[in-house]
């Protein structure tokens, strides 16, 4: 029985494809022993028990980004984090470390080529992250979600998705789609999402642009966040949702998007082929328009910066775009190009080669 640490989480970027791997190692090795490293803070301190998988804890530990009292003590906790991790390696007789990025991989990583176990990593964004950067050094087991990402040994893999958008049948699933969020199955969809949080620059030019979008004979389904202060009016064709528990659904439904261009998002829209505009968020180190880069370049997605995404642009562009059935087909068959949906089973494939 192999016992395999999974390390990563802080965001659904870094906890989706830990654990889309996690359930396909499970699938190949019923009896394999998986146990996630993360914190108590991330959402793998709630999504990973739900999974069935346990969670091993360590101090939440940001990279310091400038000179404060955080980064004077940021050394002492890291090798804190470090001699726990290893704690944990040694005492669960742990085989290979799989990292993912997030507070949890670096001193997963350190631990690991301390003790000189098997070790693979997985860089989910296009620019990678200073974790990753770190494991990187300590192993030629590295895959990547996108072809153009740097990253020393990588080798591209695509992204482990979630099992309901790798089983997508989006041809099958429109009829119940439909039902579910009350849409006419005559008419095209636009779906709009910014994440489970929302983005307000989104939801605030298409909440004002609804009009010019129904009048252009479409529909909307507007997925608009947790912290969406927006109120449906009950406007014909216009269907507003804070949450989206079936983002399967969502995605079975739309013939076209604007989002944001988180990996997740770029890559489950890739796989199934649903063309989109991709607005990237426009605060931190600029991951987001990076991760669009392979969707545009093949012809299969618009990035738009956030302050150019406005109702003008909706009117002179984007209307145009919906008014043009061959112009989206295009952009369906190319985004298509680019994606894969089979990125959990090539990097369990990639980790094995790891213990070799």
């Amino acid at each position: 029985m192999t016992t395999y640490l999974l390390a990563g989480g802080g965001t659904a970027g870094h906890v989706n494809p830990l654990l889309a791997v996690a359930d396909r190692i499970r699938d190949r090795e019923p009896d394999a022993n998986i146990l996630v490293l993360g914190t108590k803070e991330g959402l793998e301190a709630r999504l990973v028990p739900d999974r069935g998988y346990e969670l091993l804890t360590i101090a939440r530990l940001p990279f310091p980004r400038r000179l404060n009292r955080a980064a004077l003590s940021f050394p002492r906790r890291f090798r804190e984090a470090v001699a726990q991790t290893r704690h944990y390696l040694e005492s669960r007789g742990v085989d290979v470390v799989v990292g993912f990025g997030g507070y949890a991989s670096a001193p997963a990583y350190r631990a690991a080529h301390a003790i000189q176990l098997p070790l693979a990593l997985h860089e989910a964004n296009a620019r990678p992250g200073f974790a990753n950067r770190l494991g990187a050094r300590y192993t030629k087991t590295v895959g990547v979600a996108f072809h153009g990402t740097r990253l020393r040994n990588a080798t591209w893999v695509g992204m482990p998705l979630r099992r309901e958008i790798e089983q997508l049948d989006r041809h099958s699933a429109r009829a119940e789609a439909f039902g579910m969020f009350g849409l006419d199955p005559t008419k095209r969809t636009l779906l709009v999402t910014g994440g489970s949080t929302g983005a307000r620059s989104i939801n605030a030019t298409v909440f004002n642009s609804v009009a010019d979008i129904i009048g252009a004979g479409w529909q909307v389904l507007h997925i608009a966040g947790n912290g969406s202060e927006l109120i449906d009016a009950g406007t014909p064709g216009y269907r507003l949702m804070r949450y989206c528990d079936r983002m399967d659904l969502a995605i079975a439904v739309a013939d076209l998007a604007v989002a944001r261009s988180g990996s997740g998002t770029v890559s489950e829209f890739a796989a199934v082929g649903l063309p989109a505009i991709f607005v990237p968020y426009p605060v931190g180190n600029g991951e987001q328009r990076f991760n669009a880069d392979d969707a545009v370049k093949a012809g299969g997605a618009i990035v738009l910066a956030d302050a150019a995404f406005t109702p003008e642009w909706v009117r002179s562009s984007l209307v145009p775009l919906l008014q043009d059935p061959a112009a989206i087909a295009e952009l369906a068959a190319r985004i298509a190009t680019v994606g894969a949906r089979d990125g959990a089973d090539r990097m369990v494939d990639l980790l094995h080669s790891a213990r070799k």
